[in-house]
């Protein structure tokens, strides 16, 4: 936990002055924020009829389509923009490869999952070279080299996973403990490509066990928010039988059994040239996803130019082998928690108790595909960032982990005095006057192993100098998996955090001065 600076005395008192003001109005709508209130929306979002919510997929338009209907619903209208008016930020995402990439080799096409595998890589130019440079395992090391001859420039490369061993023994260690060239492989990439390789073929031992691993990233591949461009050297997984197949198209009669006893036995490298013709086309064909953020704005009064932001990525892991990842916690439980802040201060407002400062009621998709929608938004903002005060973000409130198990009543807060004592001093204020809380700051630290506070949407605000906080259970036995259901939400606890978050809305939405900015800001 930070510490309180005695310096801020005069802070604590002017806060404490404001709350004591509104506490009467603030506590009569936190009430309307109720347990059986989230536990409704939550059912609906988390379940299997939203297929996981994955973005870009029907789940989760189904999604953005049911928080939309709840904001007009309570009365929120919708922004108006060139287009008309709109609930909706749309925003276009791009997988960040292709599925239908083929390799050709002397006539014979290969298939990307069935022969080999690529994890990276989408391009519209087609790869070709008449010359295959089979280069062993692809290594240069004091103790062993496989380019003693030097490679040929813009052709392709084929070498071995791991490293040449004898006896059990390394060549390159001389120990039974293998090398960085086995532990990291990107040392053999970056040398294929510093030796000019025009894309690099790495034969697997395990290509079936990998190839099964493979089927998850192929479903759900990443996804950019711009159309990626094949700038790096390509990089192609194969199998073992894919390689004998090039091998013996080149000709050779020994295939890569052979090839590893031949280095075990001689210590040295290996180095084949192979005259075969390769043709790599990506086939991208795949044309972009259309995704969308989800905007409730409740318009302030005398201070409506300055902007709180209310944050949750709505979106999840979506299907796979036909499992639904409903992700009940993460986040179905920030998606509803914003839901119901919404309708509250949309309810003050029209009994005329609305908030000085606007708030924007921010559902993003594409959180777990890298922060995309947040990162959209503030790229592309609705409502100029110099005059955003704030966002408050929430990701994940509905459970409790394993370090709080006999004392649930607590929730992390991360990120909140590395812009803006104020914030902080007002977060525990807030908390102090209303919630009674246990504030748990451990992951409260740019260098936290963990990196929570790079890992939510609040992120990209964050980097815009914008002061904020991320409310965070932890994670817990079910995150990412698709036992993240409803049922093992506390909804009590669930709500008390929601009640935390609403009264810090509600302060930094009605305060004479908007939070200043007076810490330098962490990269």
């Amino acid at each position: 936990m930070r510490k309180t600076f005695s310096s801020l005395a005069l802070i604590f008192f002017s806060l404490s002055l404001s709350a004591q003001q509104r506490d009467t109005v603030a506590s009569r709508y936190a009430k309307f924020i109720t347990k059986e209130d989230l536990k409704k929306h939550l059912t609906i979002i988390a379940s299997d009829d939203f297929e996981g919510r994955e973005t870009g997929a029907p789940g989760q338009k189904k999604a953005a389509e049911y928080i939309s209907t709840q904001f007009k619903s309570f009365g929120i209208p919708p922004i108006k923009n060139e287009k008309g008016d709109t609930y909706l930020q749309k925003f276009d995402v791009f997988p960040a490869y292709s599925s239908n990439t083929t390799i050709t080799v002397k006539g014979k096409e290969f298939q990307l999952q069935k022969d080999f595998l690529s994890f990276r890589g989408t391009s519209d130019v087609i790869t070709e070279s008449e010359i295959i440079d089979f280069r062993g395992y692809g290594i240069e090391d004091k103790n062993y080299t496989d380019y003693a001859e030097p490679s040929i420039k813009e052709e392709v490369l084929m070498i071995m996973e791991g490293e040449p061993m004898r006896d059990t023994l390394s060549l390159i260690t001389n120990k039974k403990t293998s090398s960085a060239w086995t532990n990291d492989p990107r040392k053999k990439i970056k040398l294929a490509k510093e030796k000019g390789a025009k894309a690099l073929l790495i034969v697997l031992d395990s290509f079936d066990t990998d190839k099964k691993k493979f089927s998850v990233f192929a479903e759900h591949p990443p996804l950019s928010l711009e159309k990626p461009e094949n700038t790096a050297m390509p990089v192609f997984y194969i199998s073992k039988k894919m390689a004998e197949k090039i091998l013996s198209a080149g000709q050779s009669k020994q295939d890569i059994k052979d090839f590893k006893q031949l280095i075990a036995k001689s210590g040295k490298g290996l180095h084949k040239l192979m005259n075969v013709p390769i043709k790599i086309d990506y086939g991208f064909a795949q044309s972009a996803l259309h995704s969308e953020n989800v905007l409730g704005y409740v318009e302030g009064t005398d201070l409506k130019d300055q902007l709180l932001v209310v944050s949750a990525h709505y979106d999840h892991l979506g299907v796979t082998d036909g499992k639904v990842f409903n992700g009940a916690d993460d986040d179905g439980s920030g998606t509803t928690s914003v839901i119901e802040l919404a309708q509250t201060f949309m309810k003050a407002k029209k009994e005329g108790h609305g908030p000085r400062r606007s708030i924007l009621f921010l559902t993003v998709a594409g959180e777990e595909k890298g922060l995309l929608g947040s990162s959209y938004y503030t790229d592309h903002p609705v409502f100029p960032l110099a005059n955003t005060v704030c966002d408050l973000n929430i990701d994940m409130v509905g459970r409790v982990d394993a370090k709080h198990a006999d004392s649930i009543n607590y929730v992390y807060v991360i990120g909140s005095g590395m812009l803006s004592t104020k914030l902080q001093v007002l977060s525990e204020q807030c908390d102090k006057d209303y919630c009674d809380l246990k504030l748990d700051y451990t992951y409260d630290d740019p260098n936290d192993k963990n990196r929570f506070y790079y890992r939510s949407d609040h992120y990209n605000f964050a980097k815009n100098n914008i002061p904020v906080i991320f409310y965070f259970n932890g994670t817990h036995a079910d995150y990412h998996k698709e036992t993240d259901e409803v049922d093992k939400i506390n909804f009590a606890l669930m709500e008390k955090r929601v009640k935390l978050v609403f009264f810090t809305a509600w302060t930094i939405a009605n305060m004479d001065e908007r939070l200043v900015v007076d810490v330098p800001k962490k990269k």
